[in-house]
């Protein structure tokens, strides 16, 4: 999926005493990857050193001082891949710091019809799960995209496409993330792993 604006990734050299910092993501549409990117490029600028990948190309932790696992969420769950690597690496995630975040409301509203905060009432059940097994330091959910015109990917959507009207055509399409959001959060990790260096 496409990204709203372009930016350019500036290449530096991290200092010797930086933190080594996995990005690790699973997408469906690549909205999750480009938020994935973006906190990477963020945590790169202030200093430190991140690699990111997709959960699936990820085998080992043990050059990471520090974790930040994140993925799409359908129906107030992370995509499987995510959860199995959670689960997986859940000895070594326990001892590192990491934090998770989640992408999926789509629009322009912040407050549901019930007036609760929008990307509040979205957060995944995994949130609450892993809370407590895994050394999480903070978590948080953005906003994502959706483009009609990608083909379905999975069983579901595989059958949604076929039926009368395509449920998939009433979601708002459009790039919903707020990149300054997401880059004040990867700021504030680089932050906070930067005062433990010292």
């Amino acid at each position: 999926m496409g990204e709203k604006g372009t930016f350019i990734a500036t290449v530096r050299t991290p200092p010797e005493n930086a933190m080594h910092i996995l990005v690790a993501y699973a997408t469906r549409h690549g909205s999750t990857a480009g938020i994935a990117e973006r906190i990477g490029a963020a945590l790169d600028a202030s200093g430190h050193s991140a690699t990111v990948k997709p959960v699936h190309e990820v085998e080992d932790l043990s050059h990471y001082d520090a974790v930040i696992l994140g993925s799409a969420a359908y129906a107030f769950h992370w995509l499987r891949e995510a959860t199995s690597f959670a689960k997986r690496h859940k000895a070594e995630l326990s001892q590192r710091p990491i934090w998770l975040f989640s992408s999926g409301p789509l629009g322009e509203e912040t407050v549901d019809e019930k007036g609760r905060p929008v990307l509040e009432a979205a957060e995944p059940k995994e949130f609450e799960k892993f809370a407590d097994v895994l050394n999480v330091r903070g978590d948080v959910v953005f906003f994502g995209a959706w483009d009609p015109a990608s083909p379905p990917v999975g069983v579901l959507e595989r059958a949604m496409s076929h039926l009368p009207g395509d449920p998939r055509s009433a979601l708002p399409s459009g790039d919903f993330r707020h990149w300054d959001q997401v880059e004040a959060w990867a700021r504030e990790i680089a932050k906070e792993l930067t005062a433990e260096e010292v």
